[in-house]
């Protein structure tokens, strides 16, 4: 009976000591993991550096240069560029010029000049400068008195100038009476050319000037040599001017 109760005892408290002994172990695994958690190192993360690249400070005079360059440039590029067209400038305009004066062409009246005395000179007719049989001209001045030193001739008249042709050339500050001597070379049909002035009266009055302006008009024939028409001789030719008397 005894034996029966010490080994009943016995199991009695191997049962109350189990659940202590469990405790008591995994208290002492908890605190084995946190001294071996505690004694393993601990890993650092690996820190990223950062790359930092420092550029040398440029000097002054590179700085100077750079900015020259760049001035420079920039000149070259607005010199390419096309320039916008431009109209070319108008020409200077002329100062106006007087309107050259012409020859007023005069109604003549009985109170107004007229070429005056032309009858003196003889009018001839177109049977005269085909004809042989007529005189030789008369020389108005010896050898070496005309233009040139060639010789003159007394002009005899083709057609007589009419007042109207004559007038349209005299000066408007005229005399009232005058003439005008001119010599000039005969040319075909009956014409006159390279005409000069020979003298006037009065002097200064113009008139030489008149007759000189008018003598593409005139038609006068050639002087005559041995019978022979000279043209290419040289004539003189005088106009006198003068008043008319009115009607009554």
């Amino acid at each position: 009976m005894l034996a029966g109760e010490r080994y009943g005892g016995v199991s009695v408290r191997a049962r109350k000591l189990g659940p202590l002994a469990l405790t008591l172990a995994l208290h002492a695994l908890v605190i084995a993991l946190l001294l071996f958690h505690r004694s393993m190192p601990i890993p650092r993360t690996v820190e990223q550096s950062l790359t930092t690249i420092f550029l040398p400070a440029s000097k002054p005079e590179q700085a100077d240069a750079s900015k020259a360059r760049t001035q420079r440039q920039a000149k070259e590029a607005a010199s390419e560029a096309p320039k916008p067209a431009t109209s070319p400038p108008e020409p200077p305009k002329p100062d106006p010029s007087p309107a050259p004066v012409l020859p007023n062409y005069l109604t003549m009246t009985s109170a107004e000049f007229a070429a005056a005395d032309i009858s003196r000179m003889p009018s001839h007719s177109r049977s005269r400068g085909s004809s042989t049989q007529e005189a030789d001209s008369e020389a108005a001045y010896g050898p070496g008195e005309g233009p040139g030193g060639a010789r003159l001739y007394e002009a005899d008249w083709y057609r007589k100038p009419s007042d109207a042709e004559l007038a349209g050339y005299l000066p408007a500050n005229r005399p009232r009476r005058g003439w005008g001597l001119i010599a000039c070379r005969t040319i075909e049909d009956y014409r006159v050319d390279d005409c000069r002035t020979l003298g006037e009266s009065p002097l200064g009055s113009g008139f030489g000037r008149a007759v000189r302006e008018a003598a593409w008009q005139f038609r006068v024939l050639p002087p005559r040599i041995n019978g022979k028409p000279m043209v290419g001789s040289w004539v003189r030719i005088r106009i006198e001017y003068g008043e008319r008397e009115g009607p009554g």
